[in-house]
């Protein structure tokens, strides 16, 4: 019986350390690391579009000058939103203010979801025709750092996935060890922008962090959720969070680029 007990845990441990290694080329021994499209712990692409149930006047519409509401300015936000001149910004040729990554995820648009490269996740928007590169780290010893010359609109954005171990039911055998997680996302090295289309400032020291949650319904609807919190020193009093909801659609037949636009206050 001793024998029996002591070969059930060196069985054990063996198998335990073979899955720990992982096969060959999978990121055990004998291969290189996964890159992070194999290891996504979700499936973000496709097209989607945004689904607007709260927020409907600040994120339809362009609301009036000074309207800030629940956005936490501090007295300098305030007073650069409160200078707001939309046909300034139209004489400057800084209509995409507005399309910049701390906002654009807020807008109603559609996204388009795709691998540039197994390090690299694009999402297009049609509304103002932006594109944002999120970048994962790649794998091994030196990790590739992304860079810009400039300030850009969707800035620089470093993408890392966040896995966690999820049990389905009650957690009795079956469904254990399921792996589950988020898209983490943090962006810097953007222009100037706004939060919203009157004006709401962000500063090029701003950083927004998101992150993406996937959520499959009974139904067959597919969704996703994106948290974003945006810190600004310069207009900010504290960090301003919002959560946009998107729901996946069959096809690219609404897909419908325009150029970024924003229209006189009602």
């Amino acid at each position: 019986m001793k024998r029996a007990v002591i070969l059930i845990g060196v069985l054990t441990v063996s198998a335990s350390t073979l899955a720990a290694q992982g096969p060959p080329g999978r990121g055990g021994r004998g291969g290189p690391p996964p890159t992070a499209q194999a290891q996504a712990p979700m499936d973000l692409t496709g097209q989607w579009v945004s689904v607007i149930t709260e927020d409907w006047r600040w994120r339809m519409t362009t609301p009036q000058k000074g309207d800030y509401g629940s956005v936490p300015l501090n007295a300098e936000g305030r007073r650069v939103a409160d200078t707001w001149d939309l046909a300034k910004d139209a004489a400057a040729g800084e209509q995409c203010r507005a399309f910049g990554a701390a906002a654009i995820m807020r807008m109603p648009t559609r996204v388009r979801i795709s691998w540039q490269d197994d390090a690299t996740l694009k999402v297009e928007t049609d509304a103002g025709q932006q594109t944002r590169l999120l970048r994962f780290a790649a794998p091994g010893p030196s990790p590739a750092t992304a860079t810009a010359s400039q300030p850009e609109w969707q800035g620089v954005s470093a993408a890392e996935w966040n896995k966690q171990a999820v049990s389905r039911g009650l957690g009795f055998g079956g469904g254990r060890g399921v792996v589950g997680g988020n898209l983490k996302v943090t962006t810097t090295r953007m222009r100037s922008g706004y939060l919203r289309k009157n004006g709401v400032p962000y500063s090029e020291n701003a950083v927004v962090t998101e992150y993406y949650n996937r959520h499959d319904e009974p139904n067959g609807d597919n969704w996703f959720t994106v948290t974003t919190i945006v810190e600004d020193p310069r207009f900010l009093a504290q960090p301003f969070i919002t959560s946009s909801h998107f729901k996946k659609e069959a096809d690219a037949a609404k897909w419908s680029p325009t150029p970024c636009q924003v229209d006189p206050p009602r």
